[in-house]
């Protein structure tokens, strides 16, 4: 069994007119939402074997923001170019080359990629549009990250942080 999360990242601040768009980091909602949701993630879902992120500074923010609240390693974080502006035929490329005792992965990129893979991997719930800082489970029935693809994947969970009334915003 293999399990995908895939993670929008948090909101972005759109304040400096000057940055790249790679290199925009998280407003002040943003910082907020992935920490609350990387708690949430910690006290109720196991700890990943991996996390997968796009270079961005703000899918990586997000990123670290949870593999520090999951106590990984710097090991177990990789950097990945390819998921940056990424369609579904490479984000798909960069899962299946996953080494296979990999048994769970957290990949942090950017819409529309990742709302589009989301609505390949699974007929379980279609997706508008999927928002920031939101988690996307999928469970796999395969040995092998190679076999991962179009209506393969089983929805575990979708959670994002205007779905908890208590969160204020």
């Amino acid at each position: 069994m293999k399990e995908l999360c895939i993670v929008r990242h948090a909101k972005s601040d759109w304040g400096e007119d000057f940055l790249n768009d790679i290199d925009r980091h998280l407003s002040p909602r943003g910082l907020r939402d992935a920490y609350f949701m990387s708690d949430w993630f910690l006290k109720n879902k196991p700890t990943p074997d991996l996390v997968l992120s796009s270079t961005a500074t703000r899918a990586l923010s997000t990123a670290l923001i949870f593999a520090r609240k999951l106590n990984m390693g710097n090991g177990q974080i990789i950097l990945e170019p390819k998921i940056y502006e990424a369609d579904v035929e490479s984000l798909l490329s960069v899962i299946k080359a996953q080494n296979n005792s990999v048994h769970s992965i957290l990949l942090f990129g950017h819409n529309p990629g990742l709302t589009d893979l989301c609505n390949e991997l699974s007929t379980d719930l279609f997706f508008d549009n999927i928002p920031t800082c939101a988690l996307s489970s999928y469970q796999f029935a395969v040995n092998s990250w190679t076999e991962v693809g179009a209506k393969k994947g089983k929805l575990n969970y979708y959670e994002f942080p205007k779905n908890f009334k208590n969160y204020d915003y």
